[in-house]
C-alpha cells in the first residue's frame, strides 16, 4: 500500500567532526509544499544531500515515494529532482547542450514546457552558461528540474540570486506544478516571508535537530507572543525572546494557560499577539527555554 507521505525520514544521523545531524525524523506529506528552515549550519543541505545519496548516513532510513534511499537510488533519481546552488552546468558550455544532454535521461521530459520555462525565465538556449549571472544559473537549474515534471521536487535555496520578478515567476510555476496531488515540493530557504505565503507545511531545524514540524497555519495559530512586565524570572513553559528591564516577551504554545500563570505571579501589562513565521523561527531558535 502506497504511503500518504512523499518523503519519510526516520532516525537519520550523519556525524561530522564538528557537527551531528540527527537523529532526525521528518515527514513531507504527498501533495504538500514543505518549507525546511533553519540557521546556517543547521543541517538543511546535509539532509537534502542525503536524500539523493550524496553521502552516507551513520544511521536512519529515508523513503521517497516508498523507495528506499539505499536500495532504490536510481528510482528516486528518476522520480525526484534536486535543485541546488552548488550544481554547475558549465561543462556543457551552452544552455542548449545542457538541455539536450539532461533531457535524454528522462522519458517524461516535456520539451514544450522546457521552452515555456526558458521564455518565462528569460534564458536564451544559445546563451553561454559561463556568462550567466548567479540568478541566471539558478534559473537554468530550475528549468532543468521543472521540465521533467518530477513527482517530488527538492530545492535548496531556489531563489538565490533571483530578482523580484523572477521569484514571482518561480513561485507561479511551483503553484502550477502543484495543480494536482501527484507532485510534492520540499524547499530549504532563508526567505521566511515567501515560505509563509507559499508553503502549507513547515519544519524548523536547529543544530541538527527538528524543533517543530506541521501545517504552516496550525503552527502559527498554536503559538503566541506574550509581552508583560514582571520583576524576576518569568513562569516556565515558554521561551524567553526578549527582556528589557522588567518588560519581557516570550513565545508559547499555550497562551491561555501562560496568561493565567502570569496573573498568578503578579505580572502587569499583559499583551498576547499572533506570530509570523519569522517570529516563530526566531523564538524557537534563539529563545531561552524556561521549564
Amino acid at each position: 500500500m502506497q504511503s500518504t507521505n512523499a518523503i519519510e525520514i526516520r532516525g537519520l544521523t550523519k556525524i561530522f567532526p564538528r557537527f551531528q545531524l540527527g537523529p532526525l525524523d521528518l515527514t513531507v506529506p504527498a501533495g504538500a509544499i514543505y518549507g525546511l528552515v533553519g540557521p546556517n549550519g543547521a543541517g538543511k543541505t546535509t539532509t537534502l544531500d542525503l536524500i539523493f545519496g550524496l553521502g552516507l548516513p551513520e544511521a536512519g532510513e529515508i523513503q521517497v515515494l516508498d523507495y528506499d534511499h539505499r536500495k532504490d537510488e536510481t528510482d528516486i533519481k528518476l522520480a525526484a529532482a534536486y535543485v541546488s546552488p552548488h550544481t554547475s552546468f558549465v561543462s556543457w558550455k551552452y544552455v542548449r547542450r545542457a538541455i539536450r544532454f539532461i533531457s535524454a535521461f528522462y522519458p517524461d521530459w516535456d520539451q514544450a514546457y522546457c521552452d515555456h520555462l526558458l521564455r518565462r525565465f528569460r534564458i536564451d538556449p544559445d546563451d553561454k552558461i559561463a556568462s550567466l549571472s548567479l540568478g541566471g544559473a539558478t534559473k537554468l537549474g530550475l528549468v532543468l528540474a521543472l521540465a521533467r515534471r518530477p513527482r517530488v521536487l527538492i530545492m535548496d535555496e531556489p531563489a538565490i540570486g533571483l530578482d523580484v520578478l523572477s521569484k514571482k515567476d518561480l513561485f507561479a510555476e511551483l503553484l502550477a506544478l502543484m495543480g494536482d496531488e501527484d507532485h510534492t515540493v520540499l524547499i530549504s530557504s532563508h526567505n521566511l516571508a515567501d515560505l509563509e505565503r507559499f508553503t502549507d507545511h513547515i519544519g524548523i531545524i536547529h543544530e541538527g535537530r527538528l524543533l517543530a514540524e506541521g501545517r504552516t497555519d496550525q503552527l502559527l495559530e498554536a503559538h503566541r507572543q506574550v509581552s508583560f512586565t514582571l520583576g524576576g524570572e518569568p513562569p516556565g513553559g515558554a521561551r524567553l525572546v526578549e527582556c528589557d528591564g522588567d518588560r519581557q516577551r516570550v513565545l508559547t504554545d499555550s497562551a491561555d494557560q501562560y496568561r493565567q500563570a502570569l496573573d498568578g505571579c503578579g505580572a502587569t501589562g499583559i499583551s498576547v499577539q499572533p506570530v509570523t513565521l519569522e517570529e516563530l523561527f526566531t523564538g524557537l531558535v534563539e529563545g531561552r527555554q524556561h521549564d
